[in-house]
């Protein structure tokens, strides 16, 4: 049998290479993680190994990083997809309807990946600039090879966006719910500890119940109209417009910054790299 053949890391001049790194990726990862934890599995393996509710901050910094190597990391990606896929071995059990899940079952798996796409395109009509349909579609192609990278078997992801809204629609349709998991993501009463450091604690009290409505009004206005009413998720013309003024003041206040204040860490690493081996090969 003929070695599989390691996929290419994602360069420059990709899709995600310009978006996966921007700091506007901060408020649209939490529809992603609500959108994933509505799967019976996936909920039920979050809630039953993740330490989300004991150490919210460190686990979502440790899983930005992670995210951050995919795009960004070169031939680190690779060892990062696999590691994740050794991390995620044992993550078994039985969710609330009873039903055996398995982290590594390629359908769950595959679903954790496969909503990177609705949330990247809701959120680019919001705090960006929407998608053309051409930059739709790679956009589809690059996550279908960062899969790859992950691990994700082709077979496994819908091969076109066409294909990719039916299985969607059905999944959403059949098989999403408000798992307990969701549910608290979705809270913007829920607990949560303080963020590192004595300034923040020290404010915590007056600052969390802001910090929370914020993120869940974000995480709620990010997400599909379908998967909020399957979610039984309130959004109203009145939360809509709000969006939209937000939006408005974040496509204006963050293009202009400079790419130490624009892009998180890896991806500004992984950026100024590649221009100073752009600019070697060209002298």
């Amino acid at each position: 049998m003929t070695p599989r053949t390691a996929p290419e890391p994602l360069a420059p001049g990709t899709v995600l290479w310009d978006v996966a790194g921007d700091v506007r990726l901060l408020l649209s990862l939490p529809a992603a993680t609500v959108l994933q934890v509505a799967h019976p599995a996936v909920g039920a393996g979050v809630d039953d190994h993740s330490v989300f509710r004991t150490d919210p901050w460190g686990r979502a910094a440790r899983s930005l990083e992670s995210l951050q190597l995919w795009v960004y990391g070169g031939d680190r990606a690779i060892e990062e997809g696999r590691r994740l896929r050794t991390l995620h071995r044992h993550i078994s059990g039985t969710d609330r309807h009873g039903r055996p899940y398995s982290a590594l079952t390629p359908a769950h798996y595959a679903w954790v990946h496969a909503t990177a796409y609705p949330v990247f395109l809701r959120a680019a009509r919001y705090l960006d600039r929407p998608f053309t349909p051409e930059d739709e579609r790679r956009l589809y192609g690059e996550l279908l090879h960062l899969g790859r990278i992950l691990g994700i078997e082709d077979r496994d992801m819908p091969p076109t966006p066409e294909a990719y809204w039916r299985y969607f629609d059905t999944t959403v349709a059949q098989e999403l719910e408000r798992t307990v998991v969701a549910g608290e993501l979705l809270d913007p009463h829920r607990p949560l500890p303080p963020p590192p450091g004595p300034l923040p604690r020290r404010l915590w009290p007056l600052l969390c119940p802001l910090f929370t409505r914020l993120q869940v009004f974000l995480t709620a206005g990010l997400l599909p109209p379908a998967v909020r009413d399957r979610l039984g998720v309130t959004w109203t013309p009145r939360q809509e417009r709000r969006l939209r003024r937000l939006g408005a003041v974040v496509r204006t206040v963050v293009p202009p910054l400079p790419e130490r204040l624009r892009y998180l860490p890896v991806a500004r690493a992984a950026r100024a790299a590649a221009r100073r081996a752009d600019s070697g090969t060209r002298r």
